[in-house]
């Protein structure tokens, strides 16, 4: 289950405490975030070791320009603190996995 925020603060320091963290950029009247949201869900189960946070920009408008996210979904993976993955709109979960599954191999391996 992903972890909800409130703060930009409490975002900044989950993803420079976690080793590997994943956000998920949404809003409420977002069909596809709300589609991608549980697919997302299940593709981390695979993935014990990443750190998930769900931010919903409706409730929390300043991590949009926080995180330069523009458009919805968003999702953001970071390593140690820095930004690896950006992908945003129309999100395919077979790339988005490829490339989470690339970075998992390399620091938890």
């Amino acid at each position: 289950m992903m972890k909800k925020f409130y703060t930009v603060d409490e975002i900044k320091r989950f993803v420079n405490d976690e080793e590997m963290a994943l956000l998920y950029f949404s809003t409420n009247d977002c069909g596809i975030c709300t589609t991608l949201l549980p697919k997302l869900e299940i593709m981390l189960s695979n993935y014990a070791k990443i750190s998930s946070g769900h931010i919903s920009i409706d409730e929390l408008p300043s991590a949009s320009s926080e995180f330069s996210v523009f458009t919805v979904p968003t999702v953001l993976l970071f390593v140690e603190g820095k930004e690896v993955i950006r992908e945003a709109r129309f999100i395919s979960m077979d790339i988005l996995e490829e490339k989470i599954q690339k970075y998992y191999d390399i620091i938890f391996s």
